[in-house]
């Protein structure tokens, strides 16, 4: 059976001599894992880059009652980026946050207004053209409540931080006073963030990782984000 969805990509693994394995999530199926053929090939013509994290596509893709891998019929990208792939710090971002989507979202079965949510985020990511700093935390703060562990408020994280056995882990911060400093940073992202007083990326980089301690928390092996040192390193001012 053929259906017609829209997807966004989340990453792919190498399989056989040209092909490729990709997870993406999509507008009809929830979850799904792809098959497509002859994608890696250095003959003009090749559309690897349609499978780099977050492309959106519209897709027809080959259903299955067994579940399992099947194929795409038919793909092409929905908005080509003019700015994502171009910019190392957004290309940074777009990493890692499509390495905590894959690694947090499970269901294959449709869920509306979170591939709504992911659409739109993307798409106004890529359009943005200064201001996106802020980006990822923001973007991880919305993603939670899609996933049902959405904070009320600043205080909310950072006190289930702060008591985790392995708080020392997040942050280098270990006692809940020491960790107080980022309740109201955290409120602005929720409430306001086009008006946050986050002064520089050292404590940007310590949200994010209190913010990441936060998931793991509440997401049953999550485990290590492997593009999270490289995000760092990026956005280190």
């Amino acid at each position: 059976m053929l259906i017609k969805t829209k997807g966004v990509v989340l990453n792919y693994i190498k399989y056989r001599e040209t092909s490729i394995i990709a997870r993406i999530y999509t507008e009809q199926l929830g979850l799904q894992s792809y098959i497509i053929n002859s994608v890696r090939t250095q003959r003009k013509g090749s559309r690897i880059a349609l499978f780099q994290p977050f492309t959106l596509l519209d897709m027809v893709v080959y259903t299955s009652r067994q579940g399992g891998l099947t194929r795409i019929s038919e793909y092409k990208a929905v908005h080509p980026f003019h700015s994502i792939p171009f910019d190392i710090r957004k290309s940074s971002m777009v990493l890692f946050l499509s390495e905590m989507v894959s690694r947090t979202v499970k269901e294959e079965e449709e869920n509306p207004p979170l591939f709504q949510f992911l659409y739109e985020a993307i798409l106004a990511f890529d359009d943005l053209e200064e201001g996106f700093e802020n980006f990822h935390l923001v973007f991880l703060l919305q993603l939670s409540h899609h996933l049902g562990f959405g904070p009320t408020s600043g205080q909310e994280i950072v006190e289930q931080v702060a008591f985790s056995a392995n708080a020392q882990s997040a942050t280098s911060a270990p006692t809940v006073l020491a960790l107080q400093a980022y309740e109201a940073y955290f409120d602005e992202l929720m409430h306001d963030p086009a008006r946050t007083t986050i002064p520089n990326g050292r404590v940007r980089r310590e949200l994010l990782s209190v913010l990441v301690r936060y998931y793991q928390l509440h997401v049953d092996r999550l485990g290590e984000i492997k593009s999270l040192t490289i995000l760092s390193e990026v956005l280190a001012e």
